[in-house]
C-alpha cells in the first residue's frame, strides 16, 4: 500500500476563516498541519457608515458594483440582517440592477448564493485585471460602488475610476485584526528557519503584511527562504512579491483551497522523488 501522498510533510496553515476545512484536506493526504492563524476578520466597529451606504445603494445610488472579496459581500449582507433586515430586499433588488463585476471566483460565489452571477469577471483577478476589464468599458457618467479589501484604499483603482469619468462610492464593511501575538508569529517563524516545516500556504495578503509585521524582517525572510511559499492565487502571490518573495507554489487558474492542496501535493511529491 503506497503512502499517503503528503506523509510526513509539515505545511504551516495561517488560513483563519476556513482553517479547519483547509487543514482537514492537507491531513487527508497525511500532511502534519501547523494551525497558526495569523489575520481575523471583524465586522467593521461601527456599522453606521455600511447602512448608510447601503441604504444609498438601494435607492439606486449605484450604476455598478465592484465586488473584490466574497466576504465584503457577505459581511454586507450580514450587517443589513442584524441591524436593519427590511433593507435587504431592496439593497438585493438593486444589486441585481447593477453591472457588477468581480475580482476572482470568491466574489462570484458570494453573488451566486443570492441568486445572482457577475457580469464582468475581471480577469486576471487582480485589481490590475479589474483595471484592464473596465478599460474596455465606458466608465464617463457612471456611479461605481466599490467594496473595499478590508480597510484598503485600493487608491490605483479609485484613481483609475476617478480619471475614466466615474464617481466612487467605497464600503467597508470588515476589518482584519491580529489573530496571533507578536510571540507566536516569531515563534513559527524560527521553526521555518530552523528548516523544520516543508511549506507554508498563504490564502490572503492580509497573512503575508502581519508576517512581516510581527517578526523582525531579517527571520521573516530567513524563514520564507527555507520554507516551500505557496499562494492560493495571483493576488496573494503579489502580496510575496511586493515583500521579494516568490511563490513556488500556485495554483493554475481555479484560485480555491482544494486546488491549492493538490498543487501542494504535487510540488512535495516531486521533490520526495527528486
Amino acid at each position: 500500500m503506497s503512502a499517503s501522498p503528503l506523509a510526513g510533510r509539515t505545511i504551516a496553515v495561517p488560513e483563519t476563516r476556513e482553517l479547519d476545512v483547509f487543514a482537514g484536506l492537507l491531513e487527508r493526504r497525511g500532511a502534519s498541519v501547523l494551525r497558526c492563524p495569523l489575520v481575523a476578520i471583524r465586522d467593521a466597529p461601527d456599522p453606521a457608515p455600511v447602512l448608510e451606504w447601503a441604504r444609498r445603494f438601494a435607492a439606486g445610488a449605484c450604476d455598478d458594483l465592484i465586488l473584490l472579496t466574497g466576504e465584503g459581500l457577505r459581511r454586507l449582507i450580514g450587517c443589513i440582517d442584524r441591524h436593519e433586515p427590511a433593507l435587504r430586499e431592496p439593497f438585493v433588488r438593486a444589486l441585481a440592477r447593477a453591472r457588477k463585476i468581480t475580482r476572482g471566483p470568491k466574489p462570484a460565489r458570494a453573488l451566486k448564493e443570492l441568486g445572482l452571477g457577475a457580469d464582468l469577471p475581471a480577469e486576471p483577478p487582480t485589481t490590475g485585471g479589474i483595471i484592464a476589464t473596465l478599460r474596455r468599458v465606458d466608465l464617463k457618467g457612471r456611479r461605481v460602488g466599490l467594496q473595499l479589501y478590508g480597510t484598503e484604499p485600493n487608491t490605483p483603482l479609485v484613481e483609475f475610476l476617478e480619471g475614466a469619468g466615474a464617481s466612487v462610492l467605497p464600503v467597508a464593511p470588515y476589518v482584519y485584526a491580529d489573530a496571533a501575538d507578536d510571540q507566536a508569529v516569531r515563534a513559527l517563524l524560527e521553526r521555518m528557519a530552523s528548516g523544520t516545516v516543508d511549506a507554508i500556504a498563504f490564502t490572503s495578503g492580509s497573512q503575508v503584511e502581519r508576517l512581516f509585521a510581527a517578526g523582525v524582517e531579517e527571520l521573516a525572510r530567513k524563514a520564507l527562504g527555507k520554507t516551500l511559499v505557496a499562494a492560493v492565487g495571483p493576488v496573494v502571490a503579489a502580496a510575496l512579491e511586493a515583500r521579494g518573495v516568490r511563490a513556488q507554489v500556485m495554483p493554475s487558474e481555479s484560485f480555491f483551497l482544494k486546488p491549492l492542496t493538490a498543487a501542494l501535493e504535487k510540488a512535495l511529491s516531486s521533490s520526495r522523488s527528486s
